[in-house]
């Protein structure tokens, strides 16, 4: 499938988030973990369409801080998050478990009968993000992903949210450059700290 697209690797995110919106909504989701590439990304993309569909998914091994700063985005921002539930009630919680199956299957619920999703992954983060285009075919789900910040680095990051006093992730603050369940991250840069002594890098969601 093709669409006809500007050169939106040269475009910043705030043009990226209004061609995703003109193009997709009200097709279109954002995926949010309350990092600090949320705090960037709910505030501009609200900006461009008030009544943009934002969802997150809850495994039950949150960190309370992420509970809390969820509560912080939706009394800033007035919105509503649709929750994904990826609890597994009577399953012992394993990273393979999590992030290989509830995890996953609670996004793949998330991206039914929508055209594209919005995501925070930038090239800085890992090697394997380092070659993800601003728009580009999910081809495991047909449909377009939305990666408006791919070219931002972290001081790009922290101007923004200063800059407009927005609320974020407090373990930032702390170490934590990445921020997953809380029985598999640490304090660490970029996404070593997440998995840490594990072989892997990613949660399956991007995969």
């Amino acid at each position: 499938m093709s669409v006809s697209t500007p050169d939106l690797d040269r475009a910043s995110a705030e043009e990226v988030l209004a061609y995703a919106v003109e193009r997709f909504h009200p097709r279109l989701t954002m995926a949010c973990s309350f990092q600090k590439e949320e705090s960037v990304l709910v505030h501009m993309l609200l900006e461009v369409e008030p009544s943009a569909h934002v969802f997150t998914i809850d495994t039950g091994v949150l960190f309370p801080e992420t509970l809390s700063t969820w509560r912080a985005f939706e009394q800033r921002f007035g919105l509503r998050v649709e929750v994904l539930d990826a609890h597994s009630p009577g399953a012992p919680w394993t990273v393979g478990h999590c992030c290989g199956d509830a995890k996953v299957d609670a996004l793949e619920r998330a991206l039914e009968g929508v055209e594209a999703w919005i995501t925070g992954i930038r090239r800085e983060q890992s090697p394997g993000r380092a070659q993800a285009r601003k728009l580009e075919r999910d081809e495991r789900r047909d449909i377009w992903k939305v990666n408006p910040l791919l070219d931002w680095t972290e001081k790009d990051l922290w101007r923004y949210i200063h800059e407009h006093d927005l609320p974020y992730h407090p373990l930032h603050d702390r170490g934590y450059a990445s921020i997953g369940c809380a029985p598999c991250t640490q304090p660490g840069d970029g996404r070593e700290g997440r998995w840490v002594g594990q072989d892997q890098t990613e949660c399956g969601l991007h995969l």
